[in-house]
């Protein structure tokens, strides 16, 4: 196995009910851990969102409410979940944009505080959409020379991923092996909160993403713009996001 690893890495997927990552809930999750030595370990569990789940939804991953009726919800599941994720790395696909988020957020709700800047992100389809543009099915039909018959099950998309970064690695020398310098890679910036709403700039700075101030410094923004901290605190983004924007504001009150 090409991938060096010093600590397990979390390979996982979540099925949803829906795209949103501030409203929608999880109803399915698979994790596979990656263990130096080479072996693996699987599990999936399916949750009750606590909420209808979309036609929609049900339509991508086939799960409906009378499936989830009898599990239990995130919260009851969460200090264990946390633990199994303590002290690893996190892959998935296309998971720094929504799979992390929508998690942290259901950590969140639960209140359980995971810290996630203790792991280092692989997102695979970045290192996909960087080598070869396309989906889930087709990179593993690309890499891996299957069909990903079960597409939308948890436990099929978490090991097609993993299946997946591992012939990565095979078909590419340029790739690095070492978990660190492979999330630095997977990475399409330098993000601050989990969403990329803020991101550091070459100096080590927290720079807005998004917005009538993207490109500007957040400290200047947050010092000279009264009402944009609680515009933040009020609107719809991730409580991640939320966090960052209060470190930095507490930051500015201590100078």
């Amino acid at each position: 196995m090409k991938l060096h690893l010093t600590r397990p890495i979390v390979f996982f997927d979540l099925e949803t009910t829906g795209t949103n990552i501030n409203i929608d809930r999880i109803v399915e999750i698979s994790l596979v851990k990656l263990l130096p030595d080479g072996r693996s370990v699987s599990k999936t569990r399916r949750i009750n969102p606590e909420m209808p789940i979309p036609a929609e939804a049900t339509a991508i991953h086939h799960i409906t409410d009378e499936d989830v009726a009898q599990e239990p919800t995130f919260r009851q599941i969460a200090s264990s979940l946390a633990q199994q994720l303590a002290g690893c790395d996190i892959a998935g696909f296309n998971s720094n944009r929504f799979d992390i988020p929508l998690l942290d957020n259901e950590f969140a709700r639960a209140k359980v505080d995971f810290d996630f800047s203790k792991a280092r992100f692989i997102d695979v389809q970045t290192i996909y959409h960087k080598k070869e543009p396309r989906t889930l099915v087709a990179a593993y039909k690309y890499y891996c020379g299957k069909d990903l018959t079960e597409a939308h099950s948890a436990l099929a998309d978490t090991q097609a991923t993993m299946e997946v970064l591992l012939a990565q690695l095979e078909r590419y020398d340029d790739l690095p092996t070492e978990v660190g310098a492979l999330s630095e890679y997977a990475c399409n910036n330098r993000n601050v909160d989990l969403m990329g709403r803020l991101i550091f700039d070459d100096q080590g700075r927290e720079v807005i993403n998004f917005g009538k101030y993207k490109g500007r410094l957040a400290e200047e923004v947050l010092a000279q713009d009264s009402g944009y901290y609680s515009w933040i605190l009020g609107g719809d983004f991730a409580q991640n996001t939320k966090n960052a924007f209060t470190r930095i504001r507490l930051r500015i009150k201590k100078k």
